[in-house]
């Protein structure tokens, strides 16, 4: 189905029927199901199946006869009608409301700790709460909170080691509330303890640590090294890469580590910005990603180039640090620029997440004059945003992103005791390879994933968010 770009056109008949003169046998009139008088979603149910589903979604061949047999009324909620709808090995499509959506796209979050919690579980044995990282903003910030902090007690309740269920039953407990007391041991080896309240409004940006390393930082460093931890691609941020990579450009960066490791992805115009910064000269007016769809939207198959972009950095050494939390955009950015930077582009980290695919958000409700209120950032009337993908993803050389996510070329554990820098391990590693050209080696734990008590972990978004990983584009 031809669509125009960003525009969904969408045509209703109106049949009229005519009543004749004189008496008239009144057809009988079948009563409108209980259920669906009560059901308020019922509309956006049907809208979403017809319009969307059937039409946009990859695998619809595949569920087609199967959704027309679903009752919408039958559902309690959309999202549990949507996941219906799903094919059986689909694990990457997924919806929200209006208020999950703005936030998502602006990324300014409500009600919030500004902070991102794990455990060194999985590579060091290690169940403590430890911060991964924190946004600027944050209520923690001035507390000199900072990655690899120690959570050792919430609310006058100790969680420190050894870590129990019961622990993880108080931090959830504790972690809800609007405003509860902290004792944290600082990465500097420092404790201390405040009580501290949830931002009411915390507006994030894209980028979220840029710095630049030089021989003071790390010994034996003939020239300046970039690094940016990039967090999000959001298409309302595009301005963070053009200020951070024009920045190195004009500082004359020739080598670059780029942290995407707890990146689930976003905008492909904010992907495609990024490469073309990255992208090497000759490599611009190519294509970095080809997008192939369902049959019905064969016309929207399409190859992404590489813009020319005159003030690319010229890089001898691209860095890309990966891991579980490294999805979709993420995984695409590094596919796609691997043809054109064979001896060096590396990899560092764990395997990431493994989304080879992408999706268009398609919203409710769905009218022609509708989309033109949201392309004009106009959301009032907004119900849901829905995200079925919609196709799959190869770079030029038709090398598509595995299931189970990409492999590193070099092996190293998610530091979690260090903040941002030169001392920890995944940065060092870059910053290793850059004066030695080697990676240093790490030995893998011998303790897999799956043997890791399970009770006593705390899920990370990668783990348990159903909504993580964006590829995502208007269609």
């Amino acid at each position: 189905m031809e669509r125009k770009i960003k525009y969904l056109l969408f045509f209703l008949v109106f049949s009229l029927l005519a009543a004749g003169c004189g008496k008239v046998e009144k057809e009988p009139v079948n009563p409108v199901d209980p259920e669906i008088e009560k059901d308020v979603d019922y509309m956006a149910k049907t809208y979403l199946r017809r319009e969307y589903m059937n039409v946009y979604y990859y695998w619809y061949q595949d569920v087609y006869n199967r959704n027309a047999s679903l009752e919408p009324q039958k559902y309690g909620t959309i999202d549990d009608f949507f996941k219906a709808l799903l094919y059986r090995g689909d694990r990457w499509s997924w919806m929200c409301d209006k208020d999950e959506y703005i936030s998502t796209e602006t990324g300014v979050y409500k009600g919030t700790w500004g902070v991102s919690w794990a455990q060194a579980a999985e590579d060091y044995g290690d169940f403590a709460i430890r911060v991964r990282f924190i946004y600027p903003g944050s209520p923690f910030e001035k507390h000199g909170i900072t990655r690899g902090a120690r959570l050792d007690a919430i609310g006058g309740r100790d969680i420190s080691e050894p870590f129990t269920e019961d622990k993880l039953a108080i931090f959830n407990e504790e972690i809800e509330k609007v405003s509860t007391s902290f004792t944290f041991h600082r990465a500097d080896g420092t404790d201390v303890t405040f009580t501290a309240s949830r931002a009411t409004e915390l507006s994030t940006r894209s980028t979220l640590v840029t710095e630049v390393y030089g021989p003071d930082d790390f010994p034996g460093l003939g020239e300046e090294v970039g690094y940016i931890h990039y967090l999000a691609y959001k298409f309302t941020m595009i301005s963070d890469i053009k200020t951070v990579m024009q920045d190195f450009h004009d500082r004359g960066i020739h080598n670059l580590s780029v942290d995407l490791r707890y990146n689930g992805g976003g905008d492909v115009s904010a992907a495609t910005e990024l490469v073309s910064w990255l992208a090497p000269i000759p490599a611009q007016g190519n294509s970095y990603v080809k997008m192939v769809h369902n049959d019905k939207l064969a016309s929207l198959d399409k190859e992404v180039a590489i813009p020319e972009n005159k003030d690319a950095l010229r890089l001898t050494g691209l860095y890309f640090i990966l891991g579980k939390g490294s999805a979709s955009a993420s995984e695409v950015t590094v596919n796609g620029l691997a043809p054109y930077m064979p001896d060096y582009l590396h990899t560092v980290g764990k395997q990431t997440y493994g989304k080879p695919n992408g999706m268009y958000v398609l919203f409710y409700p769905g009218s022609d004059a509708d989309y033109q209120r949201y392309n004009n950032d106009d959301y009032s009337r907004l119900k849901y945003a829905f995200l079925p993908i919609c196709f799959y993803n190869k770079n030029s050389v038709d090398v598509s992103i595995p299931d189970a996510g990409m492999v590193p070329d070099n092996w190293c554990p998610d530091d979690l005791y260090h903040d941002f820098g030169p001392q920890e391990e995944n940065i060092k590693d870059c910053l290793t390879h850059i004066v030695t050209g080697a990676f240093p080696v790490h030995e893998k734990p011998e303790t897999k994933a799956a043997s890791v008590r399970p009770g006593l972990l705390l899920p990370t978004p990668e783990a348990s968010d159903a909504h993580y990983g964006l590829f995502k584009a208007l269609p």
